[in-house]
């Protein structure tokens, strides 16, 4: 897809959420090796991030990165997440169009899905739909297509939807390219891409706010040395969850 795109003269921008150990902290930072073409395209730049638990996988710094992007002249930026946890909630307030991938894996496709994700999405692309899998995927796309109308509209002029593609054979990719320009123009046209823009930026100042604070909270002179003890009389039952965090909350307003 970035190829397709750079050889159609675009300056392509993917910005990979690497998946981070909760054990380590290490990630594995293959995004990049495995976009070996992409990766020497003079018209592309690849920037993996590992995680590190940051709102649940978007790093605080790839909003910014999206606008240094913009303003480098990359006309393409595509935020990719871990596609697990809270990424794409994250991403879904720093990106224009929200589109979700799925494999044709067979058997409750649907339930396998969070409801909320689906909400989300833009556009839904069932990959690998070639060879023994085009059978699977055209049953999935169809499943999708009906799930989709019971959903709650979220624009004037745009309706989801879902479509079959192949990144081995490439077929699809194009109408998927076509789909997304088509998004983009009509939710200019009408200035909802506008409105949206400046409500994530609101979003997402409170998300940093949030991260933020708590950070505080918890290295807190007055907190700091008390969670250790209130989280083991919260494990052992002793204390309940909201007494122990009504504690935490008195010493910590005590404190300031």
């Amino acid at each position: 897809f970035g190829k397709m795109l750079t050889e159609r003269g675009h300056k392509v921008s993917v910005l990979a959420v690497d998946p981070s150990s909760s054990t380590s902290g290490g990630s594995l930072l293959g995004d990049k090796t495995r976009m070996t073409e992409l990766s020497r395209d003079m018209n592309a730049y690849i920037r993996p991030s590992p995680t590190r638990g940051t709102l649940g996988g978007v790093t605080r710094t790839t909003n910014e990165a999206i606008l240094l992007c913009e303003g480098g002249g990359y006309n393409v930026v595509l935020v990719e997440t871990v596609g697990v946890g809270q990424s794409e909630f994250a991403v879904a307030d720093m990106v224009d169009m929200f589109i979700l991938v799925l494999p044709p894996a067979g058997g409750d496709e649907l339930q396998g899905i969070k409801r909320g994700i689906i909400e989300m999405a833009d556009l839904v692309v069932i990959n690998k739909a070639d060879g023994d899998l085009t059978v699977p995927a055209r049953r999935i796309q169809a499943e999708y297509v009906s799930a989709m109308k019971l959903l709650r509209k979220r624009s004037k002029v745009w309706r989801p939807k879902v479509m079959r593609i192949s990144a081995k054979t490439g077929e699809g990719i194009s109408d998927m390219w076509d789909k997304m320009t088509e998004f983009r123009d009509l939710m200019l046209t009408s200035g909802e891409l506008i409105a949206k823009r400046r409500k994530q930026q609101k979003v997402w100042m409170w998300n940093l706010i949030q991260e933020n604070m708590l950070e505080h909270f918890r290295s807190h002179l007055a907190v700091k040395d008390k969670i250790p003890l209130l989280e083991e009389k919260v494990l052992s039952g002793v204390l309940s969850p909201g007494l122990a965090a009504d504690l935490l909350l008195k010493a910590f307003k005590d404190g300031l």
